[in-house]
């Protein structure tokens, strides 16, 4: 038999195993001729999530929250949510004794974690055991730990299974005195190879950092590009920068480059592997927080999630294409949208450089949403934006970061409330919306409930969310839309501590947790 016709078999073979994987995985159907079909809408299996490292600072201590949703159709069965500590992988004997060692500083540092302490392997496949730090059990109840010391590691986790769809993990750090001091709360990330963060800054007095966390058993390398109002910020540094396998290394901008500018756009790329990427900016009079990820570049997006209170409000937008952008900006607050009396007709964005518009006491007592889109005759530019939002006066005052965010399409959580302090901002842009809000059963118990909230076209709706019956601990709050218009969210959680009003907000991005899968069918034609 000459090589030719072995060739034919083979590949007869191979596409007759194609065929038959496809036509035992395709979804039943009497319709067996169709050629098109509409995809399923199936839940994740698994799930990624990175937290920073919470704080070098010895006044720091940080709560976490682990959540999924429950009552995800198709969820199935079984499946494990796991943080643990982003470690390189250690010989036994080094990982015993750090874990004596972890033990013996829980026990001063009164460290504690949702996990049942059992010895479990690291997450995404790492060969050394690493112990959990956070293990979620079940769907719809939040597990919670705490972590007082200053050298707390970032976490990398892994949701499997029912545990998958929606997992959200929050983590909250007070910092209660010195520079940087305040509410530093983000949702820990899903690993990517981009981001986007307009609203960082290389000024003498802001301290910011970029963390990159990445996750998996191979190393990472990284390329970080400033820009400023006028372009690119020179920087020798910031390319082919190397994360190492289940590592997280922070790079403080203004060592990137020589120039200080108070508004500046950090664009996080990778050219192998994939990192986790969060930015915590410290201002030595205004505290500080965590600046997450804008959402992809859109030529309209939304900043949802202004306190009413805000005293200070600057809007920062990059365009990271090739033309300049024309945008109008508007302001949707309780009774409907207006142009702010401190904004320009257009605000003019160009190509490749960081334009920023500082909005006052924009919100005069009502809480609110900044709005952009193409001012009228101009193009559809995508942009990228963020808001810095400062409330408190004097001393006395405290900072947060919102980035532009996406819609609810499915449903997205924030982790992390408390019975006091939380306040849910429902902005509905376009037609009116409504949203049904699962306020889950707590970490130390109490049951959940449910409410529905109708916002209006071209408004935003503050609200106090509800509170689980017998709540005890923390919650999740979780939004899914019930009818109308695209709706966006946020959730501020503030605390006063000594005068200052600390808070964060954290924008509720839609969760992923359906995907769609392509129907298939036997097609034997290929054969051909």
């Amino acid at each position: 038999m000459n090589r030719t016709t072995l060739s034919l078999i083979a590949a007869a073979t191979a596409l007759a195993a194609v065929t038959g994987f496809a036509a035992v995985s395709a979804p039943d159907s009497a319709d067996t001729t169709a050629t098109t079909k509409t995809p399923a809408r199936l839940p994740v299996e698994r799930s990624s999530l990175l937290c920073p490292a919470p704080s070098s600072s010895e006044l720091a201590e940080t709560a976490y929250t682990s959540f999924t949703p429950a009552g995800t159709d198709g969820a199935g069965t079984g499946g494990t949510a796991e943080l643990a500590p982003s470690v390189a992988p250690l010989d036994d004997a080094t990982a015993a004794d750090d874990e004596k060692k972890d033990e013996k500083d829980g026990e001063k540092t009164g460290d504690t974690a949702g996990g049942d302490g059992a010895k479990e392997p690291a997450a995404d496949g790492a060969d050394a055991e690493v112990k959990p730090f956070l293990a979620l059990k079940e769907p719809g109840k939040p597990v919670s730990g705490t972590k007082n010391t200053s050298d707390a590691p970032a976490l990398v986790g892994t949701a499997t299974g029912r545990l998958a769809p929606g997992w959200t993990t929050q983590q909250t750090t007070t910092v209660t005195g010195g520079e940087g001091r305040g509410l530093f709360g983000t949702s820990c990330t899903p690993p990517d190879t981009d981001f986007w963060f307009p609203g960082a800054s290389t000024d003498d007095a802001r301290q910011d950092y970029v963390h990159l966390t990445n996750p998996d058993d191979t190393a990472a390398v990284a390329d970080v590009a400033l820009y400023g109002k006028e372009g690119t910020l020179k920087s020798d540094t910031g390319e082919g920068i190397p994360v190492p396998a289940r590592s997280s290394v922070p790079v403080l901008l203004s060592t990137l480059t020589g120039e200080a500018e108070p508004n500046v756009t950090v664009h996080v790329s990778t050219r192998t592997g994939r990192v986790g990427a969060v930015v915590n900016a410290a201002d030595e009079k205004l505290g500080g927080d965590w600046l997450a990820a804008s959402a992809d570049p859109a030529p309209r997006v939304v900043l949802p999630g202004i306190p009413a209170d805000a005293t200070s409000v600057r809007l920062v937008v990059f365009a990271p294409g090739e033309d300049d952008a024309e945008l109008k900006v508007r302001l949707a607050g309780e009774s409907g949208t207006i142009v702010p009396a401190t904004a320009a007709e257009t605000l003019n964005v160009k190509s490749g450089m960081t334009a920023s518009l500082d909005l006052g006491d924009v919100t005069k007592g009502e809480a609110g949403s900044v709005l952009l889109g193409p001012a009228e005759g101009a193009g559809e530019t995508p942009v990228v934006a963020a808001l810095r939002v400062v409330r408190g006066k004097g001393t006395d005052q405290e900072v947060a970061f919102i980035p532009a965010t996406g819609p609810v399409t499915e449903r997205a959580t924030a982790a992390d409330n408390r019975a006091k302090g939380s306040t849910l901002s429902l902005a509905a842009p376009d037609g009116t919306g409504k949203v049904k809000v699962t306020a889950s059963a707590g970490s130390g118990g109490g049951e959940q409930v449910v409410k529905t909230y109708t916002v209006k076209g071209g408004t935003t709706q503050a609200v106090t969310p509800p509170v689980p019956q017998g709540l005890k601990g923390s919650y999740a709050l979780t939004v899914e839309p019930e009818s109308g218009g695209p709706v966006h969210a946020a959730r501020t959680l503030a605390l006063t501590q000594d005068g200052v009003p600390m808070f964060t907000v954290q924008t509720l991005p839609d969760d992923r947790g359906m995907v769609s899968v392509p129907a298939t069918k036997e097609d034997l034609s290929v054969l051909k």
